[in-house]
């Protein structure tokens, strides 16, 4: 029996496919290479094919699980936001009062 999967996608909305969203979509469809990749290497390195199918079959829950833990909790742009917001400073340090003196000069605040 043929599978048919259907990716849903309306107008002005995010890709989805079985309930992961967005870019959540490429990050599960890369895991799912390395992972891949990674049963590759094992078998030719000379891995019990048994253990391999196990560990394999493990981190793919694992990645699975996380990355729709993750689509559900951040949504469409979240983990994106939370990953630009880490790079905002705390604090923003001027120990001279040099750069603030000549802000009328260059164009800056009038």
């Amino acid at each position: 029996m043929a599978s048919v999967y259907e990716i849903n996608k309306g107008i002005n909305r995010p890709i989805e496919f079985k309930g992961f969203r967005a870019q959540y979509v490429t990050y599960l469809a890369i895991g799912l290479v390395l992972l891949l990749l990674l049963f590759a290497i094992g078998y030719l390195v000379g891995i019990y094919p048994y253990v391999l199918v196990a560990g394999i079959g493990g981190g793919g829950f694992f990645m699975i699980s996380w990355i729709y833990k993750m689509s559900h909790k951040y949504g469409e742009y979240g983990l994106m936001k939370v990953s630009a917001y880490r790079g905002i400073p705390a604090a923003i340090v001027c120990k001279s009062r040099k750069p603030l003196l000549h802000l009328n000069e260059k164009g800056g605040a009038k």
